[in-house]
C-alpha cells in the first residue's frame, strides 16, 4: 500500500528518520523541488515542496538544504529560498562563504577555452544552447533531435571534455565541464559535519545525485530516494515532483510531532 506515492516502507523509513537527534533534510532542485522544463532559467519551484521544506526548516534540531548543479545565486534567484534553509550550488562545491576549492588564474583561463569550444559546438546542433558558471559551463541539448543531440555531446566529451584539468559531469540532456572537482556527495559530508546532524534523508533524480546516494549512511539511518526512472544506489523510489512534495511535508510533519513544532 502507499499513501499520496509514498510506498509503505519508505513512509516508515522516514517515519524512524524523523525521530533523529538532529535531522539534515536535503534534496536537488531540478526534478525535485522543480519539475524540469526546456528552458533551464524557466525552471519555478513546486509551492507545495517549498512549503514543505520552509515548514521542516522551522522546527528545532531540523536542518534543511537544497544542493543544486545550479550557480548558488541562480539557485537563490529560482528557489526564492534563503536561510534558515541551506543551499548549495554546482554540483555541492559553492557554498555561501565560496567555493570548496580555490579558482585560481589558470582555471579560470581553462573555464575561458571551455566555454568558446562548447559555444563552437553548439553552433553546429539547432536547439543545443551553452550555460556559463563561476566554475563551470554546460552544453544542454534538450531542444536537440535526438540523433544530433548525441553527436554534440560525443563532441563535447571527446573535445575539451577530454582535456587536462577538466571534470566532466553528465546529466539528463546536459553535459557539464567544471575546472574544479564537485561532489554532492561530499556537500552532505560536509554538511553533516559542520551542522552537527545524525540522520541525512536525501532525494535526487538524476546521474549526479548518485554520487550523494553514494555518501549516505543506511546503517545510521540515512534515507537515499531516487526520483523517477533510472539505475540507482538508492535504497527507496518515488515518481515525480507531486512525490517528492509529499515526502518532503510527511517528513516535516513526522519531524514536527516528534520535536514539537
Amino acid at each position: 500500500m502507499s499513501v499520496n506515492g509514498i510506498p509503505a516502507e519508505l513512509q516508515d523509513a522516514l517515519g524512524t528518520a524523523a525521530r533523529a537527534r538532529r535531522l539534515l533534510l536535503a534534496s536537488d532542485y531540478d526534478g525535485c523541488v522543480s519539475p524540469i522544463v526546456s528552458r533551464p532559467e524557466d525552471a519555478v519551484p513546486d509551492p507545495a515542496s517549498i512549503a514543505a521544506l520552509e515548514k521542516a526548516a522551522a522546527l528545532p534540531h531540523t536542518e534543511v538544504a537544497v544542493i543544486s548543479g545550479r550557480e548558488l545565486a541562480v539557485l537563490a534567484d529560482l528557489s526564492g529560498l534563503g536561510a534558515p534553509v541551506t543551499l548549495v550550488g554546482s554540483h555541492g562545491s559553492e557554498f555561501d562563504t565560496g567555493f570548496a576549492v580555490e579558482v585560481t588564474d589558470e582555471k579560470k583561463a581553462l573555464l575561458a577555452r571551455i566555454i568558446d569550444e562548447l559555444h563552437s559546438i553548439a553552433a553546429r546542433f539547432p536547439g543545443a544552447t551553452v550555460e556559463t558558471k563561476p566554475v563551470s559551463t554546460v552544453l544542454h541539448v534538450r531542444n536537440v533531435e535526438p540523433a544530433d543531440a548525441e553527436t554534440a555531446l560525443d563532441a563535447a566529451r571527446s573535445g575539451p571534455g577530454s582535456w587536462e584539468g577538466v571534470h566532466s559531469t553528465e546529466g539528463k540532456a546536459v553535459l557539464e565541464l567544471a575546472v574544479i572537482e564537485t561532489s554532492k556527495g561530499h556537500a552532505l559530508d560536509t554538511l553533516r559535519e559542520q551542522l552537527d546532524c545524525d540522520v541525512v534523508i536525501y532525494l535526487g533524480d538524476d546521474v549526479t545525485d548518485e554520487k550523494a546516494f553514494a555518501h549516505l549512511r543506511p546503517e545510521a539511518g540515512d534515507v537515499g530516494i531516487k526520483v523517477g526512472q533510472g539505475d540507482t544506489a538508492a535504497a527507496y523510489r518515488i515518481f515525480d515532483t507531486d512525490d517528492v512534495a509529499a515526502v518532503l511535508d510527511l517528513v516535516a510533519t513526522r519531524r514536527g510531532e516528534f520535536v514539537g513544532s
